[in-house]
């Protein structure tokens, strides 16, 4: 006899698809304390998806221990984004490489070209007038499409899994008008180099640009800490 399908893994899904995009968006701030009380009265749910969420998150290194206070949302650890940064540095210079191989042998089409060149083109708008909300989401589309265009998953699902440590980072550095422009205008020659199918200097770009992001970031980290 076939069981019938259990609804409850898919409000847990929902749960901790909603906890981690408050994680990462700075609704739900470092240090703040998660009991499961709280959280399931604020999504209308009851404790027991909740629980399960939170754990999830603790695994992920998005929450973590807090004593007696039970669960809270992880700092924004300085070393721990350094070596972040590191691995998708590496995964992005792979990413735009490929993404530029398969430019030149003409399997990149038009659409997708198309979107990318968009999304630079709104991001650079945004970079002036944007909300720091605005500007992550859109970096994170860009990263996102370039790596889909490498046509390796493996890129993509890697990445994807820890987005959101990167997302609570880039609010960070994007706070900080002086580097928006920057940012796209590397971002814009990432692509450059990959629609030309130069597959060395979209690495290098990438490479540079990730690497760059991530130290700067973390050094505004240990800036706030030092004053704290």
């Amino acid at each position: 006899m076939i069981e019938p399908i259990a609804v409850q893994p898919a409000l847990i899904d929902r749960v901790l698809d909603r906890l981690v995009a408050a994680i990462a968006d700075g609704t739900l701030k470092p240090g703040e304390r998660l009991a499961q009380e709280t959280v399931a009265a604020r999504l209308g749910v009851s404790r027991q998806p909740v629980s399960h969420a939170l754990q999830v998150l603790r695994r992920r290194g998005l929450v973590v221990e807090a004593g007696k206070r039970g669960l809270e949302v992880a700092p924004l650890d300085a070393g721990r984004l350094r070596d972040l940064y590191q691995v998708r540095a590496a995964l992005d210079g792979l990413a735009a490489r490929l993404a530029a191989e398969r430019a030149r042998q003409g399997l990149v089409g038009a659409a997708v070209r198309l979107e990318a060149s968009s999304l630079v083109a709104a991001g650079t708008g945004l970079a002036a007038k944007g909300s720091v909300g605005e500007l992550i989401r859109a970096d994170v589309a860009f990263h996102s499409l370039i790596h889909r265009m490498s046509a390796n998953l493996a890129i993509v699902e890697t990445v994807a899994e820890q987005w959101p440590h990167f997302m609570r980072s880039m609010g960070v550095a994007l706070a900080d008008p002086g580097i928006r422009a920057r940012i796209w205008a590397e971002h814009a020659g990432i692509l450059e180099a990959i629609v030309a199918g130069k597959a060395s200097a979209a690495e290098s770009a990438a490479q540079r640009h990730t690497l760059g992001a991530g130290e700067e970031t973390a050094r505004k980290l240990e800036d706030f800490a030092s004053v704290a």
